[in-house]
């Protein structure tokens, strides 16, 4: 008898295959799939991976120059887009001490103005480096200080020879001679004077950029305290002679005075609220229902108008050399402002300024 003999595997998968049956798997595959579903079931959907954001900063290089030599002083590197001119300064005072900032002037150009504090960085720039020319400065005071030392030694000074001292005046012939009560009335108007300009310093007038040379409050505490010690002096004299027109004159003119300093006070009043916190004028004053205001109308500087009106009224009213000297240089003084600032306004508010005159209508 035969034996029939079993088919080989490969003919049995052949067979099953043909039936439609399953392929039997090993063990180790059907363990490797077992893990591949658990971790497709796991995982749910799988989500393509973030791109990464590459995030890059370009900073800028500052080449300091001196102005005179054109030789190069530092290179201040790393410096942020949005960084200022002021950010820049504290990083040169960084590198070379003996300058301080408010002393740091820097130019774009070697003839240029110099630039502002304010001015970024990324708007002077070309190329990643960006050349300033240096010019010192000197020594820096601040706006506030500078103002407030300028009127502090009038408003002493003329106290102190309001009051006779013995060492300016003969005492026997200071009490001999009667007081005027003129003499009594300038000494209250020059204080009301000095006294509204040191309050307005405080608490009404923004300065720009902060610093004026120390030269500068040298020269202007020579002129103000010189001219008020000379004018002090005469008007608190002993032989001091009242005005020619008597009371009228004086009463007149004092009116004047004090209305020219209510005037000067609404219009100083009325530039700071069209002043922003860096000094800027942001637009043109109109006048308001405030009679004062209304010289806005007829001039760009009005408030150099008032101040010259106050010291051609106190002229009349004490009817002295020294105070027409003063009243009439503060008057080609004022008026140079006036024009300086006129042509700003013009090139900033046109339409408004066009018809003005600078300090005093038809003449300026």
């Amino acid at each position: 008898m035969l034996k029939r003999q079993s088919p080989s595997a490969p003919e049995r998968s052949r067979d099953l295959a043909a039936d439609g049956g399953a392929l039997p798997m090993s063990h180790s595959d059907s363990r490797s799939f077992f893990n591949l579903s658990q971790l497709v079931l796991s995982a749910g959907q799988i989500k393509p991976s973030p791109a990464l954001k590459h995030s890059k900063i370009t900073y800028f290089e500052v080449e300091i120059v001196d102005v005179q030599s054109k030789k190069q002083i530092c290179i201040v590197d790393k410096v942020p887009p949005a960084s200022t001119i002021l950010d820049v300064k504290h990083k040169f005072h960084k590198t070379c001490p003996q300058w301080y900032p408010s002393r740091v002037g820097l130019q774009l150009e070697r003839n240029g103005p110099f630039l502002k504090d304010s001015i970024s960085i990324q708007s002077l720039a070309v190329s990643s480096i960006v050349t300033l020319y240096f010019t010192d400065l000197g020594q820096q005071v601040g706006w506030t200080t500078f103002f407030l030392t300028e009127y502090t030694g009038p408003l002493l000074i003329y106290l102190l020879f309001y009051v006779r001292l013995s060492t300016i005046y003969d005492q026997v012939e200071s009490r001999k001679n009667f007081r005027h009560p003129v003499v009594h009335l300038a000494c209250f108007c020059h204080c009301l004077h000095y006294i509204r300009h040191l309050l307005e310093t405080l608490f009404v007038h923004k300065f720009s950029e902060g610093h004026t040379p120390l030269k500068n409050m040298i020269k202007g505490c020579a002129f103000y305290w010189g001219f008020t010690s000379w004018i002090a002096y005469y008007i608190n004299h002993p032989r001091y002679t009242p005005p020619s027109f008597g009371h009228k004159q004086v009463s007149y003119a004092a009116l004047a005075f004090l209305m020219c300093e209510a005037g000067n006070h609404f219009i100083n009043v009325a530039l700071a609220h069209q002043t922003n916190s860096e000094g800027n004028r942001t637009c043109f004053p109109s006048p308001t229902y405030n009679p004062f205001t209304w010289l806005f109308l007829l001039v760009s500087c009005p408030n150099y108008t008032y101040e010259a009106g106050s010291w051609i009224s106190f002229t009349v009213m004490t009817q002295t050399l020294p105070v027409g000297i003063f009243a009439f240089l503060m008057v080609i003084q004022m008026s140079l402002w006036a024009q300086k600032k006129h042509k700003l306004y013009l090139k900033r508010f046109y339409p408004e300024v066009r018809r003005k005159a600078a300090m005093i209508p038809i003449i300026f």
